[in-house]
Protein backbone atom coordinates (compact mmCIF):
# COMPACT_ATOMS: atom_id res chain seq x y z
CA UNK A 1 0.00 0.00 0.00
CA UNK A 2 1.38 3.75 -0.89
CA UNK A 3 1.98 5.60 2.28
CA UNK A 4 0.14 8.77 2.71
CA UNK A 5 1.45 10.51 5.87
CA UNK A 6 -1.08 12.47 8.09
CA UNK A 7 0.63 15.85 8.47
CA UNK A 8 0.31 15.98 4.04
CA UNK A 9 -3.04 15.15 4.00
CA UNK A 10 -3.60 17.95 6.65
CA UNK A 11 -1.52 20.77 4.67
CA UNK A 12 -4.13 20.65 2.29
CA UNK A 13 -2.01 18.45 -0.20
CA UNK A 14 -0.13 22.55 -1.26
CA UNK A 15 3.17 21.13 -1.70
CA UNK A 16 5.26 23.65 -4.25
CA UNK A 17 7.34 20.54 -5.19
CA UNK A 18 7.54 16.72 -4.85
CA UNK A 19 10.89 15.06 -4.44
CA UNK A 20 10.79 11.11 -5.32
CA UNK A 21 13.81 9.31 -4.00
CA UNK A 22 15.06 9.26 -0.60
CA UNK A 23 19.21 8.38 -1.39
CA UNK A 24 21.10 11.16 -0.61
CA UNK A 25 20.55 13.16 -3.28
CA UNK A 26 16.69 13.25 -2.70
CA UNK A 27 16.88 14.11 1.00
CA UNK A 28 19.62 16.83 0.59
CA UNK A 29 17.47 18.41 -2.06
CA UNK A 30 14.13 17.91 -0.28
CA UNK A 31 15.62 19.67 2.57
CA UNK A 32 17.57 22.60 1.05
CA UNK A 33 14.02 23.64 -0.73
CA UNK A 34 12.27 23.68 2.54
CA UNK A 35 14.84 25.69 4.02
CA UNK A 36 14.62 28.51 1.31
CA UNK A 37 10.95 28.95 2.46
CA UNK A 38 9.07 26.10 -0.34
CA UNK A 39 6.46 23.64 0.73
CA UNK A 40 8.20 20.39 -0.21
CA UNK A 41 6.69 16.53 -0.09
CA UNK A 42 9.04 13.96 -0.12
CA UNK A 43 7.80 10.14 -1.11
CA UNK A 44 9.96 7.07 -0.85
CA UNK A 45 9.13 3.42 -2.90
CA UNK A 46 10.23 2.07 0.81
CA UNK A 47 7.34 2.28 3.02
CA UNK A 48 7.67 4.44 6.18
CA UNK A 49 11.05 5.84 4.75
CA UNK A 50 9.99 9.35 3.99
CA UNK A 51 8.39 9.69 7.28
CA UNK A 52 11.55 8.98 8.90
CA UNK A 53 13.38 11.14 7.43
CA UNK A 54 10.92 14.02 7.76
CA UNK A 55 10.66 13.64 11.29
CA UNK A 56 14.11 13.08 11.74
CA UNK A 57 15.43 16.27 9.88
CA UNK A 58 11.63 18.31 10.91
CA UNK A 59 12.11 21.28 8.77
CA UNK A 60 9.02 23.36 8.54
CA UNK A 61 7.39 22.62 5.03
CA UNK A 62 8.71 19.43 4.46
CA UNK A 63 6.37 16.80 4.74
CA UNK A 64 6.09 13.21 4.06
CA UNK A 65 3.69 11.64 0.91
CA UNK A 66 3.13 9.03 -1.47
CA UNK A 67 4.03 8.75 -4.97
CA UNK A 68 1.01 9.96 -6.02
CA UNK A 69 1.10 13.25 -3.54
CA UNK A 70 4.87 13.89 -5.13
CA UNK A 71 3.48 13.34 -8.40
CA UNK A 72 0.25 15.81 -8.01
CA UNK A 73 3.11 18.84 -7.02
CA UNK A 74 3.21 21.58 -9.96
CA UNK A 75 6.97 21.07 -9.70
CA UNK A 76 8.60 17.28 -9.58
CA UNK A 77 12.01 16.48 -8.78
CA UNK A 78 12.60 12.60 -9.36
CA UNK A 79 15.93 11.89 -7.56
CA UNK A 80 16.99 8.26 -8.89
CA UNK A 81 18.98 6.51 -12.29
CA UNK A 82 18.04 5.14 -15.62
CA UNK A 83 19.78 1.91 -14.40
CA UNK A 84 17.58 1.97 -11.10
CA UNK A 85 13.86 2.19 -12.71
CA UNK A 86 13.82 6.40 -13.58
CA UNK A 87 12.30 5.66 -17.26
CA UNK A 88 9.56 3.16 -15.42
CA UNK A 89 8.49 5.15 -12.76
CA UNK A 90 7.88 8.42 -15.34
CA UNK A 91 6.37 6.32 -17.38
CA UNK A 92 3.76 4.65 -14.89
CA UNK A 93 3.16 8.40 -13.85
CA UNK A 94 2.96 10.45 -17.11
CA UNK A 95 -0.65 10.87 -17.03
CA UNK A 96 -0.24 13.35 -14.13
CA UNK A 97 2.90 15.37 -15.56
CA UNK A 98 0.78 17.14 -18.66
CA UNK A 99 2.95 20.74 -18.06
CA UNK A 100 4.70 19.90 -14.80
CA UNK A 101 8.10 21.32 -14.21
CA UNK A 102 9.93 18.02 -14.40
CA UNK A 103 14.00 19.17 -12.99
CA UNK A 104 16.23 16.27 -13.93
CA UNK A 105 19.01 16.07 -11.84
CA UNK A 106 20.00 11.96 -13.45
CA UNK A 107 23.20 11.39 -14.73
CA UNK A 108 23.42 7.30 -16.62
CA UNK A 109 25.83 5.72 -14.46
CA UNK A 110 26.61 2.42 -15.05
CA UNK A 111 26.85 0.12 -12.02
CA UNK A 112 30.09 1.12 -10.32
CA UNK A 113 29.83 4.85 -11.76
CA UNK A 114 33.35 4.27 -13.64
CA UNK A 115 30.84 5.02 -17.05
CA UNK A 116 27.74 6.06 -18.28
CA UNK A 117 24.88 3.78 -20.15
CA UNK A 118 23.95 5.79 -22.78
CA UNK A 119 25.77 6.43 -25.99
CA UNK A 120 27.34 10.16 -26.58
CA UNK A 121 24.59 11.17 -28.92
CA UNK A 122 21.93 11.57 -25.74
CA UNK A 123 21.34 12.32 -22.68
CA UNK A 124 19.38 11.07 -19.33
CA UNK A 125 17.37 14.46 -19.90
CA UNK A 126 16.92 13.51 -23.18
CA UNK A 127 15.47 10.76 -22.35
CA UNK A 128 12.90 11.92 -19.87
CA UNK A 129 12.36 14.73 -22.49
CA UNK A 130 10.82 12.00 -24.93
CA UNK A 131 9.31 10.10 -21.91
CA UNK A 132 7.53 12.91 -20.92
CA UNK A 133 6.47 15.40 -23.86
CA UNK A 134 4.08 17.28 -22.59
CA UNK A 135 5.97 17.82 -19.88
CA UNK A 136 8.32 20.93 -19.00
CA UNK A 137 11.69 19.52 -18.28
CA UNK A 138 14.73 21.34 -16.89
CA UNK A 139 18.27 19.76 -16.05
CA UNK A 140 19.89 20.87 -13.27
CA UNK A 141 22.58 19.76 -10.22
CA UNK A 142 23.22 16.85 -12.66
CA UNK A 143 27.41 17.89 -11.24
CA UNK A 144 26.28 18.51 -8.04
CA UNK A 145 27.63 15.70 -5.51
CA UNK A 146 25.88 15.25 -2.46
CA UNK A 147 28.35 16.15 0.09
CA UNK A 148 28.00 19.97 -0.90
CA UNK A 149 24.81 20.41 -0.04
CA UNK A 150 25.84 19.62 3.74
CA UNK A 151 28.18 22.64 3.48
CA UNK A 152 27.56 24.36 0.40
CA UNK A 153 29.77 27.76 1.01
CA UNK A 154 32.96 27.77 -0.38
CA UNK A 155 35.21 30.12 1.84
CA UNK A 156 32.22 31.91 2.00
CA UNK A 157 30.98 32.05 -1.39
CA UNK A 158 28.56 29.73 -3.87
CA UNK A 159 29.71 27.74 -6.62
CA UNK A 160 27.60 27.35 -9.67
CA UNK A 161 24.58 24.98 -10.52
CA UNK A 162 24.64 24.87 -14.48
CA UNK A 163 21.04 24.53 -16.07
CA UNK A 164 19.88 23.22 -19.16
CA UNK A 165 16.40 22.91 -21.18
CA UNK A 166 14.94 24.00 -24.14
CA UNK A 167 11.64 25.67 -22.69
CA UNK A 168 12.62 29.72 -21.22
CA UNK A 169 9.13 29.53 -19.25
CA UNK A 170 10.69 26.51 -17.38
CA UNK A 171 14.04 27.49 -16.43
CA UNK A 172 11.99 30.64 -15.01
CA UNK A 173 9.99 28.73 -12.97
CA UNK A 174 12.87 26.39 -12.18
CA UNK A 175 14.47 29.63 -11.19
CA UNK A 176 11.83 30.79 -9.04
CA UNK A 177 11.60 27.82 -7.26
CA UNK A 178 15.31 27.74 -6.24
CA UNK A 179 15.11 31.67 -5.07
CA UNK A 180 17.21 31.01 -1.35
CA UNK A 181 18.87 28.12 -2.37
CA UNK A 182 22.90 28.77 -1.41
CA UNK A 183 24.14 28.16 -4.92
CA UNK A 184 24.56 31.05 -8.10
CA UNK A 185 22.39 29.25 -10.84
CA UNK A 186 23.78 30.06 -14.98
CA UNK A 187 21.82 29.53 -17.75
CA UNK A 188 23.67 26.68 -19.86
CA UNK A 189 21.81 26.26 -22.91
CA UNK A 190 19.50 23.73 -24.52
CA UNK A 191 18.54 20.45 -23.29
CA UNK A 192 20.98 18.64 -25.51
CA UNK A 193 23.81 20.19 -23.30
CA UNK A 194 23.03 17.92 -20.82
CA UNK A 195 24.69 15.44 -23.25
CA UNK A 196 28.19 17.72 -21.79
CA UNK A 197 26.84 18.54 -18.67
CA UNK A 198 26.36 14.78 -17.53
CA UNK A 199 30.11 13.68 -18.54
CA UNK A 200 31.00 16.73 -16.63
CA UNK A 201 30.32 15.00 -13.50
CA UNK A 202 32.86 11.97 -14.74
CA UNK A 203 35.59 14.38 -15.27
CA UNK A 204 34.06 16.34 -11.82
CA UNK A 205 34.66 13.14 -9.98
CA UNK A 206 37.85 11.90 -11.32
CA UNK A 207 39.64 15.79 -11.32
CA UNK A 208 38.22 15.59 -7.32
CA UNK A 209 39.52 12.37 -6.50
CA UNK A 210 42.75 13.13 -7.27
CA UNK A 211 42.79 16.69 -6.29
CA UNK A 212 42.23 15.18 -2.17
CA UNK A 213 38.64 17.22 -2.73
CA UNK A 214 36.31 14.22 -3.14
CA UNK A 215 33.54 14.41 -2.45
CA UNK A 216 33.21 17.87 -1.75
CA UNK A 217 34.03 19.35 -4.58
CA UNK A 218 31.97 21.58 -7.03
CA UNK A 219 32.37 24.63 -10.13
CA UNK A 220 32.57 28.41 -10.31
CA UNK A 221 32.83 30.02 -13.70
CA UNK A 222 35.11 32.88 -12.69
CA UNK A 223 36.31 35.88 -15.10
CA UNK A 224 36.34 39.61 -15.51
CA UNK A 225 33.76 41.51 -17.05
CA UNK A 226 33.90 42.06 -21.43
CA UNK A 227 32.92 45.18 -21.14
CA UNK A 228 36.06 46.50 -23.04
CA UNK A 229 38.36 44.52 -24.67
CA UNK A 230 41.56 44.35 -22.57
CA UNK A 231 45.10 43.76 -24.42
CA UNK A 232 47.05 40.97 -22.92
CA UNK A 233 50.63 40.66 -21.68
CA UNK A 234 50.70 38.13 -25.04
CA UNK A 235 48.79 40.88 -27.77
CA UNK A 236 52.31 41.83 -28.70
CA UNK A 237 53.97 39.22 -29.46
CA UNK A 238 51.21 38.33 -32.04
CA UNK A 239 51.65 38.35 -35.71
CA UNK A 240 49.28 38.61 -38.67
Amino acid sequence: MAEIDDAYLHAGGKAELGVIGTGRMGIRLAAMFARAGRRVVLASRTPGRARQVTEALRIPGLLAGSHGDAFAAPAVLPALFLRDGLAELLEAHAGQLDGTLVIDISNPFNEDYSDYILPWDTSSAEVVQALLPRSRIVGAFKHVFSAVFDAPLFDGSTSDVLVVGDDDQAKARFLALAEGTPFRYLDAGPLRFARTLERLTLITGRVGRQSGYYPRMNWRLLGDAALVPRPGPMDGLVQS
